[in-house]
């Protein structure tokens, strides 16, 4: 590999090379029979190069949420949290556009109910109209909040932007002032199916974001 001059007058190589990044999102699913996670709905992405990292290894850890910084259209809010002191529970082994995804070796510290095994559903499947987002906000409480799926884009096999999703409660509204950033991954339920996680929020109006097909999730999981 040979160093090329740049207009700074540094020698600079073709690699560029990040050596850790880490973050608080959201699980989308869990498959006990293989171990396999799901988070996210889209890939973790260089700050600077604005590319998917390709990653060689990384850990899922639990984290606490210590706090929301609400939203505004123009200014999407985020959760705070910390992983310091947290458990690993598993590891990363692949980071795609449709979400990282990888497999969970200690599942105690998560608190699985398997009772609450879910289906998941075909894009043919899902409707225009009401359904549920989950989400972890505060406390460790996870809950279900209404949302309505306004646009579905049944051929869209080239990104993660599978549908348009809006927050009509006004309990998620009042707390986060929208979709915030920590939401994505979180799983979209609709007639007593998985569908969809949200992927990201619309900047000029924080109601709005994008979800992706659940079907896509899983098919990337299993590959």
């Amino acid at each position: 590999m040979k160093a090329i001059k740049s207009n700074d007058n540094t020698y600079k190589v073709g690699l560029w090379v990040r050596d850790a990044a880490a973050g608080v999102g959201t699980a989308t699913f869990y498959e006990p029979k293989t171990g396999k996670i799901a988070a996210l709905g889209h890939g973790i992405i260089d700050a600077d190069t604005e590319k998917l990292i390709d990653i060689a290894s990384g850990e899922i850890v639990t984290a606490n949420i210590l706090s929301v910084v609400k939203g505004e259209n123009g200014n999407p809010g985020k959760i705070q949290g910390s992983i310091e002191g947290e458990v690993t529970v598993g590891e990363i082994d692949k980071n795609t556009p449709y979400g990282i995804y990888g497999h969970l070796d200690n599942i105690n510290p998560l608190f699985i109910n398997k009772n609450d095994k879910i289906e998941i559903a075909l894009r043919n499947e899902i409707e225009i109209g009401e359904a549920e987002i989950i989400s972890t906000l505060e406390n460790g409480e996870t809950k279900k909040y209404k949302i309505k799926i306004e646009k579905i884009y049944l051929n869209n096999n080239i990104d993660n932007k599978s549908m348009v999703i809006k927050l009509t409660d006004e309990e998620l509204i009042k707390k986060t002032g929208g979709i915030v950033q920590g939401m994505s991954g979180s799983p979209i339920v609709q007639n007593g199916k998985l569908i969809g996680a949200l992927t990201h929020v619309m900047v000029n109006d924080t109601n709005l974001g994008y979800a992706v097909f659940a079907e896509l999730m899983a098919k990337k999981a299993l590959e």
